[in-house]
């Protein structure tokens, strides 16, 4: 199989190193030069040739670039003949959907799809390999897409390690306002409290703040555009949300927290119904925390031991002691595996509690 990504980013470098790991043939091209070539120095391909008839077709083009620029790029490299079948990462769909077809694209060989999957960074420097393991990855077939182009781009998707969810774009963009895109502008909310905060409240800041704005970090420009792109179905997941904060507020204010309970309730409720490692059934862990010390190596002696014990690691947070050279590092793992890396631990001498 060759693969040409168009866009160099987060999304397309990490495209290409997963399809390079199981030696797929990949082209690389992105409007910024210096991107692509640090994509290729990462060992994620080799640049686009230029147009001539001596150039085989790619069997898919991944277009990794911006909402908006989707339905452009993609008409551009139909333009040229680049591939026999056409996808796209973007974080919504009806917006490149219509655009296409505004344009006259061929849409029996595109594929509207996007990679659940992501990180805070961006740029080909933070791409992964690993990025899109056990991730859903949506498929929006419009009516004429060929069933041809539906399965080479499901084959380039699994390539990655991802599991293919065939939906419809109007679905698609409902949902991941949901799961997704509000979450978002939720995280940025709550970290924009923090902009003015005092320096000695954000030196009390502990995991949970983290949790809740990590995401903010992501790329203004980007985000700007997918929010814009989806707009709609966002501002209704976003007032629901706020009137469930004020309704929180309002019980605060007027001296009735435990009616707060209900909210907490819900929200428990609905974290228990995220799917879980690969899509799957959410499972419960248990939580083994270690005392580890702030320097280099310690992290691997941990992995190392729980790996002799036998003991798969299912999730890792890290809680840092401010001033002081040690943290804590929470280990979830399955509850019957809990009791042999505790022993395993305490055995190596490190300090744990269960």
């Amino acid at each position: 199989m060759r693969v040409a990504v168009i866009g160099t980013g987060l999304m397309g470098t990490s495209v290409a190193l997963a399809l390079r790991e199981h030696g797929v043939s990949v082209w690389l091209a992105d409007t910024d030069p210096e991107a692509a070539r640090l994509a290729a120095n990462l060992g994620a391909g080799v640049p686009l040739p230029g147009p001539g008839p001596e150039i085989d077709r790619a069997d898919v083009a991944v277009i990794a670039v911006p909402p908006s620029a989707v339905a452009a790029t993609l008409a551009a490299a139909q333009a040229r003949g680049l591939a026999s079948c056409y996808t796209d990462v973007a974080s919504v769909k009806q917006l490149p959907v219509s655009q296409a077809r505004a344009l006259g694209c061929d849409m029996t060989s595109y594929v509207p799809g996007h990679p659940l999957a992501g990180r805070e960074k961006h740029g080909p420097a933070a791409a992964r390999a690993d990025l899109f393991l056990g991730r859903t990855w949506a498929l929006c077939p419009a009516a004429e897409t060929s069933e041809a182009a539906v399965a080479a781009v499901t084959t380039v998707v699994r390539t990655c390690g991802a599991v293919p969810v065939r939906t419809d774009a109007a679905a698609h963009d409902r949902w991941v306002a949901l799961v997704s895109h509000a979450p978002h502008l939720v995280a940025a909310a709550m970290a924009a409290r923090l902009e003015a905060a005092p320096t000695e409240a954000l030196d009390l800041a502990g995991q949970g703040l983290r949790d809740v704005t990590r995401i903010a970090a992501g790329d203004t420009g980007l985000w700007t555009q997918i929010l814009a792109a989806n707009a709609e179905p966002v501002a209704e997941v976003l007032a629901a949300v706020a009137a469930d904060l004020a309704e929180a507020a309002r019980m605060l204010t007027e001296g009735d927290p435990k009616s707060v309970a209900t909210l907490l309730d819900i929200g428990q409720a609905g974290v228990a119904r995220i799917p879980g490692k690969h899509g799957g059934a959410p499972r419960e862990f248990t939580a083994v925390q270690v005392v580890i010390r702030d320097q280099p190596g310690e992290l691997t002696r941990l992995f190392d031991a729980a790996g002799r014990a036998g003991v798969n690691i299912e999730d890792v947070r890290i809680e840092h002691s401010p001033g002081l050279p040690v943290g804590v590092a929470e280990l979830s793992v399955r509850p019957a595996e809990a009791g042999p890396l505790l022993a395993a631990l305490e055995a190596g001498g490190w300090p744990v509690r269960h």
